[in-house]
């Protein structure tokens, strides 16, 4: 389980001589972005970045995000001054943005994590060419089994498969790594689910320059 997983903790290193560090940034997100974003930390230097995340498969039941959003800005409040939430709308409609207003703290853009990787014009293109996609990330393409096939009951309920994806006609491999091994997963996907298979290369995308932007204003 992921929920509450960290990833660093509050304390910082001593200051340089000299040299002022950042302030602390703790990063709230859904642990389908936990290795990105830790990647992402890594390659930048972010070490004032802090990370904590929700359990991805809150995917299936989105209606829970929001709370367990609230309990986790509430319980590290008092610990950082700069909170940066790593959720789109997610499937809440509009209760994440409502909960966030509240609390006067920024999210990620975008309605899911599809619309930010890809960007949101590009993701509307696609949107427009094909509404009936299905999209996988790296995260969906590795645990497609154990969210998808498993998290629905498909392999207990076969004839769901069509009931849920019935009106589908692609799946969209959003990548964010070449990694051979996450291809041949998203391929199995299409092929499980008897969707036509494409690939896009998307990187980061608008994680990576959201995540900066916060860093540069917080720092």
């Amino acid at each position: 389980m992921l929920d509450g997983l960290a990833f660093g903790s509050p304390a910082f290193e001593p200051a340089k001589a000299g040299k002022l560090m950042p302030a602390p940034m703790l990063v709230i997100a859904c642990g389908a972005l936990a290795h990105e974003i830790q990647y992402l930390k890594t390659l930048n230097g972010w070490s004032h970045l802090q990370l904590q995340c929700l359990d991805a498969e809150l995917h299936n039941r989105p209606q829970l995000i929001p709370e367990k959003l609230r309990a986790m800005i509430c319980r590290y409040r008092d610990e950082y001054e700069n909170i940066f939430v790593a959720y789109a709308d997610c499937g809440t409609g509009g209760a994440i943005d409502r909960l966030l207003q509240d609390e006067d703290i920024e999210r990620l853009p975008g309605a899911h994590c599809y619309a930010f990787y890809a960007g949101e014009h590009r993701f509307d293109q696609l949107s427009e060419q094909e509404p009936g996609t299905f999209y996988l990330t790296d995260f969906l393409a590795k645990n497609f089994d154990r969210l998808i096939i498993q998290g629905l009951k498909l392999q207990r309920y076969p004839q769901l498969r069509d009931e849920f994806f019935g009106n589908y006609r692609r799946l969209m491999y959003l990548s964010q790594r070449h990694e051979e091994s996450l291809m041949a997963a998203a391929r199995a996907a299409a092929d499980f689910l008897g969707l036509e298979f494409q690939h896009l290369s998307c990187g980061y995308g608008d994680l990576e320059t959201e995540l900066q932007a916060q860093v540069l204003a917080f720092g």
